[in-house]
């Protein structure tokens, strides 16, 4: 039995414009009883929440920054302490983690969100999902996807990530229909399969929840990635997701491949230029996220750091909510390398076109005259100067310009892809004095 399309969602954009605005005066008053943070926020700012009536009165308010997040995290909560049951943190990649408390109506707001999101990839009652990401560590998302495929009422196999071989056990023995993944780990199945004999083709596994990594380019075709997988595995059906700790929202393409569809319910969602304006529909900008519905610790305009575009087409699935489009890259991980603005997701994509590159990180620095440099440091059981070049010639080709290349063993990559206390591989490592 597939999960109903929440009502709101198939409604008019008139009638899902007046229920956020709704929602939105709901918040302000919360904030304003509940929220140390944005009490001093309204108050430095003069702000009277009874004059924000309407979507476009939101750009009165000031955003909210990871910055904001980490130097005043205590004072964002907006219950008791005993009032949390779980405590989740984001994964630090740009700073310190910021803890986040979630109470029993956050952890049952969490389960229909990833069920309603799950559902639009045609995850349903009686199928079998195989969760390949840690659900420990204060980790979020593996804690909302456990939740939201029980709250659909699927079965669920918890094995965690990594390991092709237990992965593959697995599934010959549980028979998932669906797989929760990082796309390029589908490589490394895949391999596996073919050096053991295992027909992966004709495997229970019909589609995966892709998380981590784009699939897709801007204009929603796939990329270099997507392309590979299918190209050894055509049957396989691939959908994006897209979420974070603080959104505590996720956003999941459904068979249209045309976006992940955005919860009117549950968030509010702007695009910004560098000024922090508004950008129209189909514009490139950082994404800027309200959310509806969270007790333990809402936020208001805050600023991702993701840059996306907006799409407000009707989808033929017959949602008339807004589509959010891959994410380029995070807007502090910016590269302006040799007069090309460039972003490190970009640079992933091209390196899985090459089956001698195990692993790679990334490495940003920069110069005496304080421009970027690029350095991809890649582990390869095959390295040679032919490699190189067809890698440089293949990043001219694409990109117009090429980084600086180094071999080194995968075990070495492997090692570092994986700092101490880390919950997920880091191929990105900025040394910039000053981000951008």
């Amino acid at each position: 039995m597939s999960f109903p399309i929440p009502i709101i969602e198939t409604q008019s954009k008139d009638a899902i414009r007046l229920f956020q605005e709704e929602k939105l005066r709901e918040l302000l008053q919360y904030l304003k009883e509940k929220s140390p943070y944005y009490q001093h926020l309204f108050r430095e700012n003069n702000i009277d929440i009874t004059q924000i009536q309407h979507l476009e009165d939101l750009q009165r308010l000031p955003t909210t920054s990871k910055d904001d997040l980490q130097r005043y995290n205590d004072d964002f909560l907006c219950v008791p302490k005993e009032a949390i049951v779980d405590y989740a943190s984001t994964s630090g990649t740009l700073g310190k983690p910021v803890t986040f408390g979630l109470t029993d109506r956050d952890l049952d707001r969490l389960a229909y969100n990833e069920a309603i999101s799950l559902s639009c990839a045609g995850i349903s009652q009686g199928d079998v999902v195989q969760l390949m990401t840690t659900i420990d560590r204060r980790f979020m998302a593996g804690l909302a996807y456990f939740l939201g495929i029980r709250h659909l009422g699927a079965s669920i196999v918890r094995i965690g990530a990594g390991i092709p071989e237990l992965q593959w056990d697995s599934i010959l023995s549980y028979h998932p229909t669906y797989l929760i993944a990082v796309p390029s780990f589908l490589l490394k199945l895949i391999e596996y399969a073919e050096k053991n004999g295992i027909d992966y083709r004709h495997s229970s596994v019909k589609g995966v929840v892709c998380i981590g990594e784009t699939l897709r380019q801007q204009d929603f075709s796939p990329n270099l990635l997507t392309d590979k997988i299918m190209e050894k595995w055509p049957e396989l059906r691939l959908y994006s997701t897209y979420a974070s700790t603080e959104m505590s929202t996720t956003f999941t393409e459904c068979d249209a491949l045309q976006g992940g569809h955005h919860h009117p319910e549950l968030i509010i969602t702007e695009v910004l230029d560098d000024e922090g304006n508004p950008l129209p529909y189909g514009q490139l900008g950082e994404l800027t996220i309200t959310t509806l519905g969270v007790e333990g610790m809402p936020l208001l305009r805050f600023r991702t750091g993701d840059m996306v575009t907006l799409h407000d087409t009707p989808c033929s699935c017959g949602r008339n909510t807004l589509r959010v489009s891959p994410v380029v890259g995070r807007k502090q991980q910016m590269i302006k390398y040799k007069g090309t603005t460039l972003y490190p997701p970009a640079l992933m994509d091209l390196l899985t076109e090459f089956a001698q590159v195990e692993n790679y990180i990334i490495e940003i620095s920069s110069n005496e005259i304080l421009t970027d440099e690029i350095l991809i440091k890649i582990g390869s059981c095959e390295p040679s100067e032919a490699l190189k070049e067809e890698i440089a010639n293949h990043f001219r080709a694409k990109m117009r310009v090429v980084p600086k290349i180094e071999f080194y063993p995968v075990d070495t990559i492997e090692q570092q892809l994986y700092p101490k206390g880390s919950r997920k591989p880091v191929k990105f490592i900025d040394h910039r004095t000053s981000i951008k």
